[in-house]
């Protein structure tokens, strides 16, 4: 490694440990100089990807940098009105860009098992980015907690149902869109519906997002033989309308050192299209590089709990 190589994995380093430096603008503007090369022009050309809660924030940037690329885009949205909308803003920036708007609820297996069998045609990327920090706890109609259905059992079942697409391709990624918050929380498989204690929305987010982690792991494996690769990421602090409308004093302190939306997302497309992040499965990333998934060694899960979550998931995904 370079001198040049073996500093900017120090500065990275440094960043990365400090949180809010590495998480806000500042993190992505130092790392950009050093990390891996832009995906080619047209890296994603005559590929077809879906992506969750495209209509606004990091789910649109990340179907305009698909778009950008070349891919045929599917923006799955509750509301479509609103996905229409994302769908004509995308096309102001990309000119020409093949863009289809779903409905779909994510948080809905009914909804999801719909839009599954609806699905025709092939499947290269999927990128699991709807997410919600619900401000008390609220059921779906399935009777599961609406974060934990959101960010986990909808993507668990739309990954299991589209499985055959992607394994079809001759490249397919998943990518699950986390955060930085799953840092704080343990892998909690005796409460995985938050039914016990007393209900916080933020605490809520972070428990799924630590679950979104280990199911990209366990979705690694179990594609693995089928040349299907499965990342998680955390696209740092950025100034989308989720952070602004569920944590609005966050939004307002840190706001001069939030991210654009396409900052955030940068990662969410180069994992999608980089000929590096294809070269392994199962990792979880952060401004193009790997990152560890524990910093405290006694927060890792059991092997035991981690099967259990993926034991859970089908489960409750079962029709």
């Amino acid at each position: 490694m370079t001198v040049t190589g073996v500093v900017a994995g120090v500065v990275d380093s440094v960043l990365d440990r400090a949180i809010a430096p590495g998480y806000s603008v500042v993190g992505f503007n130092a790392r950009k100089h050093f990390w891996p090369a832009d995906p080619p022009a047209g890296a994603l050309r005559g590929r077809v990807a879906v992506v969750t809660g495209a209509n606004s924030g990091l789910g649109k940037a990340a179907a305009a940098g698909l778009a950008e690329l070349g891919a045929a885009v599917r923006l799955v949205v509750r509301d479509t009105a609103k996905g229409e909308k994302a769908r004509e803003e995308i096309l102001a920036g990309v000119p020409g860009a093949e863009l289809l708007v779903d409905r779909c609820d994510v948080s809905d297996l009914a909804d999801v098992r719909k839009f599954a069998e609806g699905f025709d045609g092939p499947l290269d990327v999927l990128v699991h980015n709807a997410g919600v920090l619900p401000p008390r706890r609220m059921e779906t109609d399935q009777g599961h907690e609406v974060a934990l259905a959101t960010a986990v059992l909808g993507p668990f079942l739309l990954t299991d149902l589209l499985s055959p697409a992607l394994r079809a391709s001759t490249d397919g990624r998943v990518v699950f869109v986390s955060s930085g918050g799953m840092y704080s929380q343990p892998l909690r498989m005796d409460d995985p519906e938050y039914r016990e204690g007393g209900f916080a929305g933020a605490k809520a987010y972070s428990r799924v997002k630590r679950m979104q982690v280990v199911l990209a792991e366990l979705w690694a494996e179990e594609l693995k033989t089928d040349a299907v690769v499965v990342h998680s990421m955390h696209p740092g602090w950025a100034d989308t309308p989720g952070v602004s409308t569920s944590l609005p004093r966050f939004h307002q302190l840190a706001k001069p050192f939030l991210r654009t939306p396409e900052q955030g997302a940068d990662t969410i497309v180069w994992l999608a299209a980089s000929a590096a992040a294809g070269r392994d499965t199962g990792r979880f990333w952060h401004d193009r590089r790997v990152r560890p998934t524990h910093y405290l060694p006694w927060g890792k899960e059991s092997e035991v709990d981690r099967q259990a979550l993926w034991a859970y998931c089908r489960s409750a995904t079962t029709a």
